[in-house]
């Protein structure tokens, strides 16, 4: 195996910005003297530590976002994508340093952080780019102007589980509509972000454009969500954490969107090609160890092909590599954190407990690891749609295969969640696939594995969330819409 890279090496690429907050265009010391510790998901050992923000920090970076927003959302729009662009080009440029910050944080394995967390992200500031340059910011109606603007100063909150692809998707568009941002990056999983902060530095944004306070949800995140001074809110979360930013923003009536948790169903029709789908299904739900909030957990499959089906995915599961991040062979490291770790350990008892059958996998560490966060691949089958494994989000490597023996059963069941963010469907017939997801409530749908759209828009029905990202749909979260009566084109070209 090779060895993970030193954890001092990897901060170097930091230098001082641990203990640092990017405000107003530079790199300034925190009010308070509160630090949090990272630890280290390979060796459980604490690895850095960060600045621990609080309210008047935010105050602080929400008053120079506030400054800037005029000029900014003056700004051509021409300029504000060729910002965009350079962003774009410095994370491909930088992608190595990206790879190993985020395997030091998070433990994602080095080749998928590569193949998958970087460049998507960069793929995040290019649709939102060439989003913004083909839509329509000035519609005439007859005499009435149609105009979106920028909603003002944005508070972005994003996750520990994909933390660069996720700042992207915010970030991008809000740039891209003229907003001025504060972002709070996960406090689990805060280093790439600090390194985005000095690319963004980097790419030539003006002053208080962008700014970035690390801390805690009930610090930082907290006032951010009550703060008079910000105007929209935009969290990806978990669904406590985004109820709890929604009541904190209720009473300055603020726009808050949410990207929150799912149990997204994969529903395997009788006719679907079995050999090809199910492999594709159980690394579409281990992506990433499987913390993915539209991660596909839940596969529904015919009761007559169960046997085959678990033959199929207990196959590709036990090839799946468990290792140190760093090994090129991995294909999963550890959980990201200890709480995380605990939560899947909790919830594969929980389905031994409940009655649904181990195909794969279970409790405890793999074979040969004796610290780290590592987790066995894990796959259920018999799962009744009303255990607590089939209607909680997990968030590690851990599958459910439920058995149905009708289609409008399986219908049924991919709707009986509190859940509507993903799902998939997958058919030999493309009319049939239609017509099941055309009757299944989430915000997006995949029929036999299609590849990755970053203008699709993503977000979810029911306790998924609210808005959507992605796309000419996610700049239109950052917008206002202002109409002008009496408007006329000649009084604009001075005739």
């Amino acid at each position: 195996m090779i060895a993970a890279t030193p954890a001092d090496s990897v901060l170097d690429l930091l230098g001082e910005t641990c203990g640092r907050f990017f405000i107003d265009g530079g790199w300034v010391e925190p009010v308070g003297k509160e630090r949090i510790a990272l630890v280290d998901p390979v060796t459980e050992a604490v690895c850095a530590e960060i600045a621990a923000g609080s309210a008047e920090d935010v105050d602080r970076a929400v008053a120079a976002a506030r400054r800037a927003f005029p000029a900014f959302a003056a700004t051509p729009l021409a300029e504000r994508c060729a910002l965009l662009a350079r962003i774009q080009v410095l994370i491909l440029e930088r992608a190595e340093p990206f790879a190993q910050l985020l395997t030091q944080e998070m433990g994602v394995a080095a080749g998928f952080a590569r193949a998958a967390h970087i460049p998507l992200a960069a793929e995040h500031v290019r649709a939102a780019r060439e989003a913004a340059e083909a839509y329509p910011f000035e519609q005439l109606r007859g005499e009435t102007a149609i105009l979106s603007e920028p909603i003002g100063v944005c508070g972005l909150i994003t996750p520990w589980n994909w933390p660069l692809y996720q700042i992207t998707a915010k970030v991008a568009p809000a740039l891209a509509a003229g907003c001025t941002i504060v972002l709070k990056p996960s406090e689990l999983s805060p280093l790439s972000a600090l390194f985005f902060a000095q690319l963004v530095q980097d790419a030539g944004a003006p002053a208080g454009v962008f700014n970035l306070v690390n801390g805690s949800g009930p610090d930082v995140g907290a006032a951010m969500a009550a703060h008079p001074d910000i105007d929209m809110i935009s969290i990806t979360g978990s669904n406590r954490a985004g109820a709890l930013v929604a009541q904190a923003a209720a009473s300055t009536v603020k726009r808050v969107t949410q990207e929150l948790g799912g149990k997204s169903p994969n529903v395997l029709l009788p006719d679907a090609d079995l050999r090809r789908v199910v492999p594709l299904g159980v690394t579409s739900a281990f992506r990433n160890v499987g913390q993915s909030c539209s991660a596909p957990t839940r596969m529904l499959v015919p009761r007559s092909q169960l046997a085959e089906i678990e033959a199929l995915a207990r196959h590709t599961a036990e090839r799946l590599v468990v290792g140190p991040p760093a090994d090129p062979a991995t294909h999963l490291g550890p959980i990201a954190n200890r709480a995380q770790f605990d939560r899947v350990q909790t919830m594969i008892q929980q389905g031994l407990a409940e009655g649904a059958r181990l195909v794969c996998g279970g409790m405890g560490r793999p074979e040969g690891f004796e610290r780290g966060f590592y987790v066995r691949p894990t796959i259920f089958s018999d799962v009744r749609n009303e255990m607590r494994i089939a209607q909680e989000e997990i968030f590690g490597p851990v599958l459910c295969l439920i058995p149905y023996d009708t289609v409008e059963e399986a219908v049924r069941l991919a709707n009986a969640t509190v859940y509507g963010l993903g799902a998939h469907v997958q058919s030999n017939d493309l009319h049939l696939a239609q017509t099941v997801a055309r009757q299944i409530r989430a915000g997006q749908v995949h029929i036999n594995h299609p590849a990755w759209d970053p203008f699709a828009p993503f977000g979810g029905y029911k306790r998924s969330g609210n808005g959507r990202e992605y796309g000419a749909h996610g700049l239109s979260e950052y917008l206002e819409i202002k109409s002008v009566l009496g408007f006329s084109p000649a009084a604009v070209n001075g005739t």
